[in-house]
């Protein structure tokens, strides 16, 4: 009689533990994740970043109000041209710049074999998570790419429905609206990129209109001023002060509507064109947060908007994203999510490699031993406002070594050594006093508001950066040193 006693008593606790252990995952539902990355978009082109700013983007906004602002997050660079290239790759798989596989000339013998299989789609998936990207073709990680269970990418960089941003979001909406047919209650990774504000800027007419620019197709002369057109950028120059080192470089050269103009109509026109396109990735996304609210997944899903990098598009005289000022290697960072503090805003110090081992650590997902990123969790959390303390860039892309930047506190170097030694620059700017980075070519009257390298005053602080930058490229891997580094056992 006790042993039945026994038994049936075992039996009882066992399916109360059962049933107890799905209830528990009933209310632990794991939480969904959006992530937006936008093509070629400088922070300083939204409200959140520069009050100024003439773009409206109120889901962005929204965004930013319920969530948290990252005042400081950076494309570690490229060593390529194409900038988006290498940041995608860092996006995908969690590792810094010079331990990438090997890609469009770029070459890495010590990449890690099948690194694809530790990338985003793969690693959501073996969790049990239902992956799906929508995205521009090219420059990025296709191997990565493939490993989602739903992909539908395409380059639309159109003004139309069909040829534009409303293409991307027409796919998302199709696949969260399948899961609503089928009632999939799996948890989501959704990759929402965007084709835009890359150009070709061909917005639709109304928002073209609303920024007062045209699509200008007249290489001899510049397109018309508008009272509706953006402000030229505060530190706008005609022309670089000295060569940016990438011979015949398609972002200096070749993008339609500017080519090698610098004139304010052509610059104030390209504006407009991005502020259409930008706004209209705006009205997209406003399309899927809406499905999310009304399928009920809004409250569950950590929702990060980005861009793969910045862009220039008349500051310093420069177009495209290969150099290493603010504009360019910053990058606008907004997360949204589950028990993050409403209207909170962060320094961050974080680069977009630091994504994927942050992801994995929101849905309780053992961290790729091959990710050498960091997760940012803790600052979601509001336990620390930093990463890290310094931060490292590179532009590789044109004659080598090419362009290096060290920032800590409030001080940033920048160094060129291009064009087999005609073009050894640097830079030292303190970001407090002088964001915008002038340079003397615009003749402001200030101190501080200027390039600080050759200033005997801050002898010690130029000093104390150019050690800190070997520092950063010897941690990394840099294969390059500078005309005034050390040079044994490198290139």
């Amino acid at each position: 009689m006790k042993f039945i006693k026994y038994i049936t008593l075992t039996i009882l606790t066992f399916l109360m533990l059962s049933c107890s252990s799905k209830t528990n995952k009933k209310i632990e539902k794991r939480p969904n994740f959006l992530i937006v990355l936008v093509d070629d978009q400088s922070a300083v082109d939204l409200k959140m970043y520069n009050p100024n700013s003439i773009l409206e983007t109120p889901n962005i906004e929204k965004l930013a109000a319920s969530g948290m602002v990252f005042d400081d997050a950076r494309n570690m660079g490229a060593m390529i041209g194409g900038v988006c290239t290498p940041s995608r790759h860092m996006i995908m798989s969690g590792r810094t710049l010079w331990n990438l596989p090997a890609f469009r000339g770029n070459k890495n013998p010590n990449a890690p074999e099948n690194l694809e299989l530790q990338t985003i789609g793969s690693v959501f998936n073996r969790a049990g998570y239902k992956t799906m990207r929508t995205c521009k073709k090219g420059n990025s990680y296709s191997a990565a790419n493939k490993q989602f269970t739903v992909v539908r990418d395409a380059t639309k960089r159109g003004g139309t429905e069909e040829s534009g941003s409303a293409w991307h979001s027409k796919q998302v909406l199709d696949y969260l609206g399948n899961r609503e047919n089928t009632k999939e209650d799996d948890p989501f990774l959704i990759y929402f990129g965007f084709s835009h504000p890359h150009d070709t800027r061909d917005g639709t007419p109304e928002l073209l209109k609303k920024y007062g620019a045209i699509n200008h197709t007249d290489k001899n002369n510049p397109p018309p001023l508008n009272p509706h057109q953006p402000e030229l950028p505060k530190n706008y120059l005609d022309k670089h002060p000295f060569f940016h080192g990438h011979p015949n470089l398609r972002d200096e050269e070749r993008v339609s509507g500017v080519w090698k103009r610098r004139d304010k109509q052509t610059i104030k026109n390209e504006l407009g064109r991005e502020y259409a396109a930008s706004e209209n990735i705006d009205i997209q996304l406003g399309k899927v947060l809406g499905k999310l609210k009304d399928m009920g997944e809004l409250d569950n899903t950590y929702i990060i908007y980005t861009s793969d990098h910045g862009i220039a598009i008349g500051s310093h005289g420069l177009m495209g994203k290969q150099n290493l000022y603010e504009h360019s290697w910053k990058v606008p960072f907004i997360i949204n999510g589950p028990n993050i503090k409403p209207n909170s805003r962060v320094k961050g110090n974080i680069y977009l490699l630091d994504i994927l081992p942050t992801l994995c650590d929101l849905a309780s997902i053992k961290i790729p031993e091959t990710v050498q990123g960091k997760s940012f969790k803790s600052i979601l959390e509001g336990k620390e406002q930093s990463l890290r303390d310094i931060v490292y860039g590179v532009y590789s892309g044109g004659s080598k070594p090419g362009m290096r930047a060290v920032k800590k506190d409030d001080w940033k170097l920048i160094k060129y050594d291009m064009m087999n030694g005609e073009i050894r620059e640097t830079q030292l700017f303190n970001l407090a006093e002088n964001p915008n980075e002038y340079l003397p070519e615009h003749h402001k009257n200030k101190e501080m508001l200027t390039n600080l390298a050759n200033n005997p005053k801050y002898k010690n602080k130029l000093e104390e950066m150019e050690t800190l930058l070997l520092a950063q490229m010897k941690e990394h891997n840099d294969p390059y040193r500078l005309w005034n580094q050390q040079t044994e056992g490198i290139q």
